[in-house]
């Protein structure tokens, strides 16, 4: 029995969707699903129903792609924000999957138990340089042509504004993992990474203000993660800090990874726990 993982399965491709398509059971072991399954409800449902066939448990967390709003269909009625994010968590739900809105569920392996949590944290923009105030972020990131998309299809209603929404995610974050036993060991799991010195984006370095929020900076330490999961950059690596792993798990656009490995070759083997050394090679093989 393994616990893997994998994110941004990005399943508007039809490349994506056919590979996970052919993607073959793994009836013993566990999945942690780290964000940007698909822009629509329906591939997103598509995702957690060919998932939940091939895995003994899933897990999921938004990420940003998820939660943009587009119409469904012809005429339908557009959901936004809090609600979508609420209508995914009822099709995982249904399809047996865990999210950010269930209870912690526990890993029992030979090193004794972990605590899986799946977060919704988004982002506020904090990961910005210390000269660059707020209400410039936007335009200093255009002038590095670096703009999410985000500012346009990422709407946070009933929230004011995506830093709101993070403040409260991260504040109801913070309450649940205070109620944990003390010294209980984690995996953390989110679709932005916890660190904003692990936000390295070399093509696009003015893109970090989109990809988490500095108040997580020391929760790998706060909270005892062994394992902390992120996707969101596509640039699978393995890093480590203070003890703890960090891994990103993105799979990617189509032209991001090689089809003719399959996407089995791009689940993440989270627990039993590899060395640095064999994390890392392993990343950086699956990466060129």
């Amino acid at each position: 029995m393994r616990l893997k993982a994998i994110s941004d399965l990005h399943l508007a491709n039809e490349a994506n969707r056919e590979a996970l398509l052919e993607l073959p059971a793994f009836k013993d072991d566990w999945l942690i699903v780290a964000g940007d399954v698909a822009e629509k409800l329906e591939h997103i449902r598509f995702g957690f129903d060919e998932l939940s066939r091939r895995f003994a448990k899933v897990f999921w967390v938004p990420g940003n792609h998820d939660l943009w709003a587009g119409p469904e269909a012809p005429g339908g009625r557009v959901l936004v924000g809090e609600e979508r994010y609420r209508r995914m968590v009822e099709y995982a739900r249904e399809f047996g999957i865990v999210t950010p809105e269930d209870p912690y569920e526990t890993w029992q392996g030979p090193d004794g138990p972990r605590s899986i949590v799946p977060l919704f944290l988004l982002y506020d923009y904090s990961f910005r340089p210390d000269e660059v105030s707020r209400e410039d972020v936007v335009a200093w990131a255009r002038e590095g042509r670096a703009v999410c998309a985000d500012e346009l299809f990422l709407d946070p209603s009933p929230w004011d504004s995506r830093d709101a929404w993070c403040i409260s995610r991260c504040d109801e974050a913070e309450r649940r993992l205070s109620q944990l036993p003390a010294g209980q060991p984690t995996i953390l799991v989110n679709h932005f990474p916890l660190r904003r010195d692990l936000a390295r984006l070399p093509r696009a370095p003015r893109f970090v203000p989109w990809c988490g929020t500095r108040r997580t900076e020391d929760w790998h330490l706060r909270f005892n993660a062994e394992v902390v999961i992120s996707g969101h950059l596509h640039i699978r690596k393995t890093d480590w800090r203070d003890g703890t792993r960090f891994e990103e798990v993105s799979l990617g656009y189509p032209y991001q990874w090689d089809r003719s490995l399959g996407m089995a070759a791009y689940l993440r083997d989270i627990l039993p726990g590899a060395s640095s050394s064999e994390a890392a090679n392993s990343a950086a093989r699956l990466s060129r």
